[in-house]
């Protein structure tokens, strides 16, 4: 399959959207600009003491761009233990520095949702009652040219 069908496969049929019954966990990722969010809800597993995850799904207030980043990135995140998450978020922010702002600001929302999944986890293992993290993105959904209007105007 080549990545327009698969880009087009995840946008008609997202996978793993909807909550997850029994999460061990939640994330969310945020856009203070116009309220968009993306909630990660983690099923962990452990192997040999290292925790991955076992199931994962997203629920996103956003557009579609959104839905389909929500949609590759928790496939790609199934069955990763931490550190390969941590390599995927990374790898994936890294990536979005190459591209405009507002066409990073979706994926980036995603990738700070699992982020802050893990991270809450992580913070759980001390403190059980720790609050869920929120993580709000650098980059901004509106196009450079529209910014420039709205501030003439």
């Amino acid at each position: 399959m080549n990545m327009d069908a698969q880009l087009i496969e995840h946008m008609m049929n997202p996978k793993n959207y909807g909550t997850l019954e029994g999460a061990d966990v939640q994330g969310i990722g945020k856009n203070p600009e116009n309220g968009e969010k993306v909630a990660i809800y983690l099923r962990v597993g452990k192997d040999e003491d290292q925790p991955y995850v076992e199931d994962i799904r997203f629920q996103a207030i956003g557009c579609t761009t959104t839905v389909v980043a929500g949609s590759m990135l928790t496939e790609e995140a199934k069955g990763l233990n931490f550190n390969g998450i941590k390599n995927l978020v990374d790898a994936t922010i890294k990536l979005l520095d190459k591209l405009p702002s507002e066409d990073a600001a979706c994926s980036e929302m995603v990738a700070l949702a699992i982020k802050a999944a893990v991270d809450t986890y992580e913070k759980r293992q001390e403190d059980p009652d720790y609050p869920i993290i929120t993580y709000k993105i650098v980059n901004s959904c509106v196009p450079k040219e529209e910014m420039k209007q709205d501030e003439e105007e």
